[in-house]
C-alpha cells in the first residue's frame, strides 16, 4: 500500500469508517481507485484532507446505509 492511500485509510478511520469495510475496499484496486479518484476530487475542489475524508464518510455511510458507531464518538 501507498502513503496516499495508507493516509487516506487513516483519515477515513478518523472518521469512524469501520476498518472491516475499509479492509473491503481497499482489498479491490477498483475500489481503491474510485475512493481516491473522489478524494483528489474534493482536495482539487478545495477540501482539506481531512473535510474530504468526512465527505466520504458521510458517502459511505449513506451507501452502506449504517451509522457511525456512537461509542466511538462519545466522550466520557
Amino acid at each position: 500500500m501507498n502513503i496516499q492511500r495508507i493516509n487516506i485509510y487513516k483519515r477515513l478511520r478518523d472518521f469512524k469508517v469501520p476498518s472491516s469495510v475499509l479492509d473491503e475496499i481497499f482489498s479491490t484496486e477498483k475500489d481503491i481507485s474510485l475512493l481516491e479518484d473522489a478524494y483528489k476530487a474534493l482536495v482539487d475542489d478545495g477540501f482539506k484532507e481531512d473535510e474530504s475524508a468526512e465527505e466520504i464518510s458521510k458517502m459511505i455511510f449513506k451507501e452502506l446505509d449504517i451509522e457511525p458507531d456512537q461509542s466511538l464518538t462519545d466522550e466520557k
